[in-house]
């Protein structure tokens, strides 16, 4: 129900029922939503019985048992649900963690129980908390999502709103990537991004979370989207002489979050058959920029590199994945590895923020950052950039 890292409560819990428990069977139609992580299985609505009825039904609010799986430097927990007639599923979840990163892993598994062929998408739902953190009753104005839109896309404007303001400021995109921020209106946006990965950005606390998929490009998505978000938040109505009014305008009706979802593709499934969905996530910590994500951490400032007379110079700003090193990797104009340095230590619970003046190799012609773990292992890179010359340097 919460995921917690340097003492920053990622998610929303719902006041209205924490400590509390409704059994499906005396909530009738009605959802109740305690807030926290869930899984989901799409299309929504109540079109037929091949569309999802939001409700608390087993699948989202039925005794799942809990048994540990695994102790030591890797930590996992099974969740395994109650069989759920009307849709033919029964999920299990298994969450780890390790003990080299904060990164969350998800092991969600579809299985159909019944007695026919059916088909369905499973989704992760994350319902992040947008609480003003010094001031609860009010919301969280500096809270950002990101996720690069697909080039060509399917949806007109690279994004489809699928309810809400089709107009709403707070949607954006520029230079490939769609950026999202939260405004007090309720709405839902798809996207058909291809990246395999979304960000939060809470630039109040300096918190950020990255969600991570593997994107199938042959692969049928529920209408197309990979990746949805939903603001919970004011909305327009009509009243009973046809005029509009704000509907759901108070906080304690209308609470302060934002949902971040994650698809598979659409699965056909013969009786007995299972299909799982993998997703990961990854803490870590923000500044006021944020530029895109890496398989390392997360770009506020790209990597610059500028060759004076004297030295290397080397700048950037990130938040990284795993704790350990950061090394400079030098590169010719064939690409080849020339040298390497040490240039910082890295923590996923503190901002990395680099300004360096190093040598370097004179034939150096590009510069990679790469983050090495504290068992040895390259983690991928942060970074890279075309070494520059400053104008009163030497060439």
């Amino acid at each position: 129900m919460q995921v917690s890292f340097g003492g920053h409560d990622y998610l929303f819990v719902n006041p209205k029922y924490k400590g509390k428990y409704i059994p499906p069977s005396e909530a009738g139609e009605k959802w109740i939503n305690y807030g926290g992580d869930k899984i989901w299985p799409l299309p929504e609505g109540d079109e037929d019985d091949h569309h999802w009825v939001l409700k608390s039904d087993p699948l989202d609010d039925g005794e799942y048992s809990f048994r540990e799986t695994s102790q030591g430097k890797r930590c996992s927990a099974l969740l395994e649900g109650p069989p759920d007639p009307v849709t033919g599923l029964r999920y299990s979840r298994e969450i780890g963690i390790g003990s080299d990163s904060p990164a969350i892993s998800f092991h969600a598994v579809m299985k159909n129980i019944s007695d026919h062929p059916i088909e369905w998408s499973v989704q992760s739902v994350s319902q992040y908390d947008l609480a003003d953190r010094e001031k609860p009753t009010d919301f969280n104005r500096d809270f950002y999502a990101f996720t690069p839109v697909s080039q060509p896309s399917a949806y007109f404007a690279s994004y489809q709103v699928r309810d809400g303001l089709a107009d709403d400021p707070s949607f954006e995109v520029k230079d490939g990537m769609f950026r999202l921020h939260w405004l007090y209106l309720e709405n839902e946006v798809w996207l058909d991004s291809p990246a395999g990965w979304l960000a939060i950005a809470d630039r109040q606390t300096h918190y950020a979370m990255v969600e991570r998929f593997k994107y199938q490009p042959q692969a049928n998505y529920p209408g197309k989207a990979t990746v949805i978000f939903y603001k919970n938040g004011v909305s327009l109505g009509l009243d009973d002489k046809l005029m509009p009014r704000l509907e759901r305008t108070s906080p304690g009706e209308t609470p302060y979050y934002m949902e971040a979802e994650l698809n598979s593709p659409m699965v056909s499934l013969r009786p007995g058959e299972s299909y799982a969905f993998d997703t990961q996530w990854f803490p870590t910590r923000t500044g006021r920029d944020f530029s895109t994500v890496t398989e390392a951490g997360v770009v506020e400032v790209p990597l610059s590199a500028t060759r004076s007379a004297k030295a290397l110079a080397i700048s950037g700003v990130f938040g990284v994945f795993f704790a350990g090193k950061v090394d400079a990797v030098f590169l010719d104009r064939g690409d080849a590895e020339i040298g390497r340095l040490k240039v910082a230590v890295a923590n996923p619970l503190e901002l990395l923020t680099l300004q360096s003046q190093i040598e370097a190799p004179h034939q150096t012609t590009r510069v990679s950052l790469h983050l090495v773990d504290e068992a040895g292992r390259d983690r991928g890179v942060l970074g890279i950039a075309d070494v520059k010359q400053n104008p009163g340097g030497a060439a």
